[in-house]
C-alpha cells in the first residue's frame, strides 16, 4: 500500500471533511466506501451533529447510505483496535478502471467451482444434510490510486 494513499482523521471520529479528503486520494471513478458498521454509525453521528445528512443510493435494489453519491458499505472484516479505532476504505473496482479486482484461488480441497469449496458435514436424525460452503478470494490493487484509507477512525466506546 502506497503511504501517500493513507490519511488520518482530523479529530478522531469520521467527519464529512475526512471522507471528502479521502475522495481526493481516489478521485477517478471511486466506487465504494467500506467501513465497519460501528464506523458508519460514528460517521452518521458526526453528520447529525453538524446538521449534514448522507443521502442514500440504490444498490442492487437496496437503499444504502452514501456520501457524495458513493455507497458506504458495511464490512465487519475491517478490524477495530483495542483503542476503539478502525479505518474507512475507498476503492475503485474493475480491471477496465485499473482498480481493485478479485482473484479466485483454484485447486482448493473439495472444490466445486474456482474459489468455492463444498464439503459434506453430516446427516442428522431428521435426514437433513449439512454442508460447509467456503468461498476463497483475494484482491489485487492494480494501481496505487485505486485504494485510499482513512486511518485512526474513532468509533467511541
Amino acid at each position: 500500500m502506497d503511504p501517500r494513499q493513507r490519511v488520518s482523521t482530523r479529530t478522531g471520529p469520521p467527519t464529512p471533511d475526512d471522507l471528502d479528503e479521502l475522495l481526493t486520494l481516489v478521485w477517478k471513478d471511486p466506487c465504494y466506501f467500506l467501513a465497519h458498521p460501528r464506523a458508519i454509525a460514528a460517521f452518521g453521528r458526526e453528520c447529525s451533529r453538524r446538521g449534514v445528512y448522507p443521502t442514500s443510493v440504490d444498490l442492487q435494489g437496496h437503499a444504502v447510505p452514501a456520501w457524495r453519491g458513493i455507497p458506504i458499505l458495511p464490512c465487519n472484516k475491517i478490524p477495530i483496535s483495542d483503542a476503539y479505532s478502525t479505518s474507512f476504505l475507498l476503492l475503485r473496482t474493475g480491471l477496465d478502471s485499473q482498480g481493485v479486482i478479485g482473484l479466485h484461488q483454484i485447486g482448493i480441497p473439495d472444490e466445486y467451482q474456482p474459489s468455492l469449496s463444498v464439503r459434506f458435514m453430516n446427516i442428522n436424525e431428521q435426514a437433513i444434510i449439512s454442508y460447509l460452503v467456503t468461498a476463497y478470494y483475494s484482491v489485487a490493487v492494480l494501481v496505487p490510486d485505486a485504494l485510499g484509507i482513512l486511518d485512526n477512525v474513532e468509533i467511541g466506546r
